[in-house]
């Protein structure tokens, strides 16, 4: 996955936003398997990925749906927030594991 901007994090938590509570997490950790697959892919053939784009975060969670960006008094936002942070932490922990 590409280095990840705050910009990449705004993005995943307005997909995240837009689907049923119980949805999020499982679309967040699919959302960083894409973006790690795309990320992959560009560095292999020096192409962007054909559905996942160029590797970042950003990239595939705007092939979604997103939420109006609100604010962080929005709860439900913060928890989108909270969660793709959470997600892209233990993605990290794991990649420098193996």
């Amino acid at each position: 996955m590409r280095p990840v901007l705050h910009g990449d994090v705004s993005a995943a938590a307005r997909a995240l936003l837009a689907v049923p509570q119980q949805d999020r997490e499982p679309l967040c950790i699919r959302m960083i398997y894409e973006a790690e697959l795309a990320d992959r892919f560009l560095e292999r053939t020096g192409k962007l990925h054909r559905v996942y784009g160029n590797g970042s975060l950003m990239a595939v969670a705007r092939n979604r749906v997103l939420a109006d960006e609100p604010g962080f008094d929005d709860l439900q936002y913060c928890q989108c927030f909270e969660t793709v942070l959470h997600q892209i932490v233990r993605f990290l922990a794991t990649r420098t594991r193996s």
